[in-house]
């Protein structure tokens, strides 16, 4: 029984600590946006616009609607996600739905950092369509440009998945080379060969940005599953420009699975911190209620 009681303390010191403590605090100030997917689709925190919106293509978001597209390409489950509901992709192709990313990321003044965070279920060998998919990119361009993403890139030879950074095009591919004939040590991608994901496991997927538009060879870009760091893309050039009216949060390019609790905060957090949001019981809830 002692440890029964003692097991129980634990979970519900769990629940209240992470906005009773300065950590806690510290992360809530920092928070810009989050999608729970528990009420809908939505955002229950925003700086900016917390609506939803589709478009039939990823070049066509002046035409975009608010709300998920008509077909079943895109689904709210409110109870099959990792904390209460989430999105479900069902198609590779289809429309594209997206939050605006005016307000809701940091603002592209010079040495601005990120966190972008988000729970993952898939999987790869059953769901996947050949070829490269983005459960997550965030520009106003394209994806070689002033862009930021999470791909996994599914081949007869295995499945890795990748952290995408790309400064201003200009700026990392000065002489316009054909992707195919950049070195991949060159490419601005930070790879993981054998990531954890299988079918029925939820994977958290955290990635942050650091001294970035500084005009010097000092950005630095890391990726982390489970709370875990895996893999890091540093000593670049990291400049982006965008059009912040037309800079957008897309998700599920090509990608077949869930996704839950996405969140941005406007800083850089720290190795232990996204270890400490990752063991939240509750999601990132927990910062908010």
């Amino acid at each position: 029984m002692h440890l029964r009681r003692f097991l129980f303390l634990v979970c519900l010191m769990a629940s209240w600590i992470p906005t009773s403590t300065l950590l806690g605090q510290q992360l809530k100030s920092s928070l810009s946006f989050h999608a729970s997917f528990d009420q809908g689709i939505d955002a229950d925190v925003a700086r900016g616009d917390a609506s939803l919106w589709h478009a039939a293509k990823m070049d066509d978001r002046k035409g975009a609607e608010k709300g998920l597209p008509p077909g079943m390409e895109v689904r709210w489950l409110p109870e099959q996600g990792r904390f209460g509901g989430c999105l479900q992709f069902s198609e590779s192709r289809g429309p594209m739905v997206f939050y605006r990313a005016a307000k809701n990321f940091p603002e592209l003044k010079p040495g601005w950092s990120a966190t972008v965070m988000f729970w993952l279920k898939t999987d790869p060998i059953g769901l996947l369509k050949e070829g490269f998919c983005d459960p997550i990119q965030i520009t106003s361009k394209q994806w070689d440009d002033a862009a930021m993403f999470v791909e996994f890139e599914k081949r007869s030879t295995g499945i890795p998945f990748r952290l995408g950074v790309y400064a201003d095009k200009p700026v990392w591919n000065p002489t316009n080379r054909k992707f195919e004939e950049i070195p991949p040590a060159e490419r601005p991608l930070a790879p993981v060969d054998k990531p954890p994901f299988a079918k029925d496991v939820w994977v958290h997927v955290a990635f942050t940005v650091s001294q970035f538009n500084t005009g010097k060879e000092d950005g630095v870009a890391e990726l982390f599953f489970d709370g875990k760091p895996v893999a890091k893309l540093s000593h670049r050039n990291q400049m982006f420009s965008w059009d912040v009216d037309q800079a957008a949060i897309m998700l599920g390019l090509g990608y077949i699975g869930s996704m839950d609790d996405l969140a941005i905060f406007d800083r850089a957090l720290s190795p232990s911190e996204i270890q400490t949001v990752y063991q939240f019981s509750e999601g990132i809830q927990a910062l908010t209620r």
